[in-house]
């Protein structure tokens, strides 16, 4: 009996045929096999060559989605939680470091820290990874989705979807959010220490910064105690290129201040120009308004809203399965 049972265990196995190869997993035919994925890019830009660190993950010629990171000035460690769900959906991503931010070339070259010259950056990019509209998608964080804006405006012929994750379509708007809304939430005593740093310009002062850390990022940058962040932030946080992210950004995720180079851009009144697919998700506990985020999908033409109850800046990780399921969903659905 058990020859038996042997035999047409062998039987069946030998119906089903060989087993199909896993070609999200096969880089056989890839120029980037030898390096596990990773591509070095030679960028061109006003004040020279220069090169960017990619890192490409799976196979799928329908979905291949560019991850823009935020700061300026991080970089793509922090995205590290997409490993846990793009490849079961066997979406192609990739990691980018832009200029100046970690792997990539850092020239330290103030007047290469624009949008325009960061937009043309990622044209480059996406030549070079050989991205089209039949499959190219950017998923933009933060600054990064400003940069997702930027791009699709001006380039949304060659886009699939563009994805604009925690991010507003105003930078005055955000910073009216932080000062009218989330600033009278913060002990008065904290909040007058914090102003007197930004007003004499002491950003730096190592007292500035713990009293934003302690106060204000574990209610709306991440909301975890910050001894649990996990280890992909704080590593992508400590690597930033804080002279950027100073000169564009300000001196922290506490709104803008000062002369900070985005302090002026707006772009709700280009949104309508959008006619790609775009996914826009908002955190109930945001640096910026979610409601303005939920707006935002209502202006382009073809808006999707994703909403994450208990997610803040970094939704990815405090509301982390409303914010994958959405996402996956989306790209799941496009044509």
């Amino acid at each position: 009996m058990k020859k038996l049972f042997f035999l047409i265990s062998i039987f069946l196995v030998c119906c089903q045929g060989p087993k199909k190869p896993n070609i999200y997993f096969d880089y056989s035919n890839r120029d980037d096999k030898l390096s596990g994925g990773v591509k070095t890019i030679e960028i061109e830009t006003p004040s020279g060559s220069f090169n960017v660190w990619t890192k490409r993950i799976g196979n799928n010629p329908t979905k291949k989605v560019l991850l823009l990171h935020g700061g300026p000035g991080l970089d793509h460690q922090y995205f590290q939680a997409f490993d846990s769900y793009f490849p079961k959906e066997s979406i192609e991503y990739y990691y980018y470091d832009q200029l100046g931010s970690n792997n990539s070339d850092n020239p330290k070259i103030e007047s290469l820290w624009t949008i325009e010259r960061f937009v043309d950056e990622v044209e480059q990019v996406r030549k070079s990874l050989g991205l089209n509209k039949d499959n190219f998608i950017i998923l933009g964080h933060s600054w990064g989705g400003i940069l997702g804006i930027e791009y699709a405006l001006k380039f949304q012929k060659n886009l699939k979807a563009l994805i604009i994750s925690n991010m507003v379509p105003s930078i005055p708007d955000y910073i009216d959010y932080a000062n009218n809304v989330l600033a009278p939430q913060l002990d008065p005593q904290v909040l007058e220490k914090i102003r007197g740093f930004e007003s004499s310009g002491d950003y730096t002062n190592p007292e500035y910064y713990s009293l934003v850390e302690e106060h204000y990022y574990p209610k709306h940058s991440l909301r975890m105690p910050l001894k649990d962040w996990p280890d992909p932030v704080t590593r992508s946080l400590s690597k930033i290129n804080y002279d950027m992210y100073l000169k564009m950004q300000g001196p922290s995720e506490f709104g803008v201040v000062g002369d900070a180079l985005l302090k002026d851009w707006n772009r709700k009144n280009n949104l309508k120009e959008l006619e790609i697919p775009v996914l826009s998700i908002g955190g109930k506990h945001d640096t910026m308004d979610p409601k303005q985020m939920e707006w935002m999908s209502k202006e382009v033409q073809n808006g999707t809203y994703l909403y994450c109850s208990k997610g803040s800046h970094w939704s990815m990780y405090d509301d982390q399965e409303t914010y994958f399921e959405g996402v996956v969903s989306f790209i799941n659905k496009l044509p």
